[in-house]
């Protein structure tokens, strides 16, 4: 298939980059395409002509989201319809990379695609607005949630721990908010194999919405513990870490106390499910310290 996907540098578009020479792959970013501009979304694609649209890149500052709204909604709430209808006007279905921050955090269960959405901040509002504009776009799509994103590439909260363990002996961690954390590798992978199932059987299960996170739960203290863990395996740098209240970490935009999702209907679905966090952190873990 030949595949355009959004963004080049981001860590899901060079994990695809990494994990998808099975395809044909295109990459879309600027000042060619940008996300805040119609006119530059409509040619891409209908220059491209592709079988698949991944549509991966999107504004993810979230603190920063508080006080560029405007831009935000552009870029993640108004691109998605843009992308979705110039994809349908060359035949291409999309898979579009959405967020736990669409639903308020609350409770302590995994949230499964059919609960009711919430967001508490603009970044959540803004990539609630962008899955409806997919959804109104008339073309076939699939939305793909995901949560904790991680991988070798880019900045990332692994790489973050592993570089203030280099200079520090102990650090404060949230330890009060939960999730699950996602390999940007094992999203790459789930994303192909959405593109396989749909070159095989075109149609199967879009114009829907599916969780995809890493399998298993934690918090960011258990989560930079485990990352040290790893590290210290391998003689890579390591840290103590003390467990802390979300009101001792004061942040501009309200984090989700629980982004745990549930991804059974994407298993289901497309049989494919995620390796266990553990795993994938540990994989990566390797690659960074070696």
């Amino acid at each position: 298939m030949k595949i355009l996907v959004t963004g080049r540098e981001g860590q899901v578009a060079r994990s695809l980059a990494e994990r998808g020479s099975a395809h044909e792959l295109v990459f879309a970013a600027r000042p060619d395409f940008d996300l805040a501009d119609a006119g530059s979304i409509a040619r891409t694609i209908e220059n491209a002509r592709p079988d698949l649209v991944i549509s991966a890149a999107a504004y993810t500052a979230v603190d920063q989201a508080e006080d560029e709204p405007e831009l935000a909604m552009a870029i993640n709430g108004e691109a998605p319809g843009h992308i979705g209808r110039a994809a349908a006007s060359v035949g291409a279905p999309v898979v579009h990379l959405s967020t736990d921050y669409v639903f308020d955090g609350s409770g302590e269960h995994a949230w499964r695609e059919e609960d009711p959405t919430g967001p508490i901040g603009v970044y959540g509002r803004t990539k609630l607005a962008g899955e409806q504009a997919l959804a109104a776009s008339g073309g076939a799509h699939a939305i793909l949630r995901t949560a904790w994103v991680y991988s070798p590439f880019g900045n990332n909260f692994v790489k973050t721990m592993l570089r203030l363990a280099e200079s520090r002996d102990a650090l404060n961690v949230v330890k009060d908010q939960y999730g699950n954390p996602t390999s940007a590798l094992d999203i790459a992978d789930a994303l192909l194999a959405v593109a396989d199932r749909w070159q095989d059987a075109p149609g199967h299960g879009t114009n829907a919405v599916y969780h995809f996170a890493g399998t298993g739960s934690t918090n960011w203290a258990d989560f930079a513990r485990a990352i040290f863990d790893s590290s210290r395996k391998r003689g890579g740098p390591t840290c103590e870490v003390t467990g802390i209240p979300s009101s001792d970490y004061p942040t501009k935009a309200q984090r989700p106390a629980n982004s745990r999702l549930d991804s059974a209907k994407f298993a289901d679905t497309f049989g494919h499910a995620a390796p266990r966090w553990q795993e994938s952190l540990d994989a990566t873990v390797a690659r960074l310290v070696g």
